[in-house]
């Protein structure tokens, strides 16, 4: 039996479009093209697909865990509509100050997924549009890629020592995934 295969997706700004007043509802959530159908070629490749999302909008009022809930609801069945599937998703609700262990850049969430899960996160694909997403990753020795959608431009430009794969967006860093042997 070969070893499951899993992909850590950040969520705002690589499967979603990113916003500075947060994702407060469903009807905020709009899909970033393509990346619903990367996560449909993720799952016929067999990889499992598990999102691991900073929500600091409930920490701050904004939105509840009911609110995320249905957030998540249209995520997963747009994913369905197109043959894919969000095996979990991992959220932090604590705010930028909080001192909780799983707010990325911590590896909180990496862990939590790990034991949840049994993984080994050596060498596991963790695609984010931040720093913090990368240095999450890499603090558990996954494998940092970057995304150039939500803040993944900005992230290049102010990061230029970066030694990670960089890809326009979530669907031709899925392509490149699926592509190797």
């Amino acid at each position: 039996m070969s070893k499951q295969r899993y992909i850590l997706l950040d969520r705002d700004g690589v499967i979603n479009q990113d916003s500075d007043a947060f994702i407060k509802t469903p009807e905020e959530w709009l899909p970033i093209e393509g990346s619903i159908d990367a996560i449909a070629l993720f799952t016929k490749h067999e990889y499992k697909v598990i999102v691991l999302t900073n929500q600091s909008g409930i920490a701050r009022g904004l939105f509840d865990e009911a609110m995320l809930e249905m957030i998540h609801a249209k995520m997963n069945a747009l994913v369905a509509e197109k043959g894919g599937l969000i095996t979990a998703i991992y959220f932090c609700p604590h705010g930028p100050d909080s001192q909780c262990a799983c707010r990325k850049p911590k590896p909180g969430l990496f862990k939590s997924f790990a034991q949840d899960f049994n993984a080994d996160l050596s060498g596991i694909p963790v695609i984010g549009d931040s720093l913090r997403d990368l240095q999450a990753g890499e603090a558990v020795g996954a494998e940092p890629i970057l995304v150039k959608t939500g803040k993944g431009q900005s992230t290049l430009l102010n990061n230029p020592q970066l030694n990670t794969l960089v890809f326009e967006n979530l669907y031709d860093a899925a392509k490149h995934i699926t592509a190797r042997p």
